[in-house]
């Protein structure tokens, strides 16, 4: 840590046998004029110290809400959290004061966010933005947070950082902006890292330089992260654990080799046939039919129903609970076994 840095106040530990941040039943409504829409429903994780968590669906199905409720950013309103937990090193974030849950933000969970270009001040260099953090939450002066700020650009490999400090965003590539933000929430050195789809609209070589990057910063910093995305390809050499959601709640749980083996929930199996794979040379790729449900009018039963191939009567009838397959595996599918063994044949 910096000689400068003003130390967090210090958490309570974390219990014996407990994780590191561990989101317990939690639900999510967006209360708005046209309805309720419940965006989250029943959403239950955890992460532990130096480890990544892969938290994958489509666009609409709660990650990123998921993500701003444990951050204490979530617009409100119309968002509500109507129950569940959110507790990090033993602490609901939920419950404590807002000044409480202000030195958890930044300093021991930070968060990266998809669009570079709209997180950035366009008006404002991208090192007095980097110092700004520094000088306000750290109390630094401008010469050591100007000094942290070369430090923290030259980490995430921006070339000749020192000379750059006094560019505007718009002066980067999208790359290059990208390590900005990622040297914004590192400024306080948190235990927990969000990435927010860290590589949306960057092309295929520059996605696996910040993949690579964000890899080898979990790796010397010791932070765990979490990583939002909706590409099972950008995931596979950098999770230890993949959380599928549909329709704001978990499907599928498991460690990244059991999950590409042998999905165990139709949407997950979905997802892996629409990649393309270099040893099958022929035939056309596997779609996934239909849309992700009107959260304002989510089906009954299983709200995959309307889009499985499995589909049976008592899918459109009983909302399926989490299966426990073995080894902290679930999916929540009434026929998830015949799905794995399907998958792995």
């Amino acid at each position: 840590m910096s000689q400068h840095a003003v130390q967090p106040t210090p958490a309570s530990p974390t219990p014996p046998g407990g994780h590191l941040l561990e989101l317990r039943d939690l639900h999510i409504e967006f209360r708005t004029g046209e309805g309720v829409a419940e965006v989250i429903n029943g959403v239950s994780y955890h992460l532990d110290p130096g480890e990544t968590l892969a938290v994958l669906g489509e666009s609409g199905s709660g990650k990123s809400v998921t993500a701003q409720a444990i951050m204490g950013i979530l617009d409100s309103p119309p968002a509500h959290v109507t129950s569940g937990q959110i507790r990090y090193q033993g602490r609901d974030l939920l419950t404590l004061p807002e000044e409480q849950r202000r030195q958890v933000r930044g300093k021991e969970i930070a968060m990266i966010f998809q669009d570079a270009l709209s997180a950035l001040n366009p008006v404002f260099p991208v090192g007095w933005q980097i110092g700004e953090t520094l000088r306000q939450r750290l109390g630094m002066s401008r010469s050591d947070a100007r000094r942290r700020s070369v430090e923290l650009m030259d980490l995430v490999q921006i070339p000749a950082a020192a000379n750059r400090l006094g560019d505007y965003p718009h002066q980067f590539s999208g790359g290059m902006r990208q390590r900005v933000m990622i040297a914004m929430a590192l400024a306080m050195e948190p235990k927990v890292l969000i990435a927010d789809e860290p590589t949306t609209a960057l092309d295929v070589t520059v996605q696996a330089q910040i993949m690579d990057l964000l890899a080898d910063l979990q790796r010397n910093l010791d932070m765990a992260m979490i990583l939002i995305t909706h590409d099972l390809g950008v995931v596979a050499d950098v999770a230890d654990r993949i959380a599928v959601m549909y329709a704001g709640r978990i499907v599928e749980h498991a460690d990244v080799r059991s999950l590409y083996r042998a999905p165990a929930h139709p949407y997950t199996k979905g997802l892996l046939e629409s990649i393309p794979r270099l040893d099958q040379r022929s035939g056309k790729l596997t779609t996934i039919p239909g849309l992700p449900p009107n959260l304002m009018d989510i089906p009954g039963g299983c709200p995959f129903h309307p889009r499985c191939r499995y589909v049976q009567q008592v899918c459109l009838d009983v909302v399926p609970h989490d299966l426990v397959l073995g080894d902290g595996r679930t999916s929540a599918c009434h026929f998830a076994q015949e799905v794995r063994d399907d998958r792995a044949r």
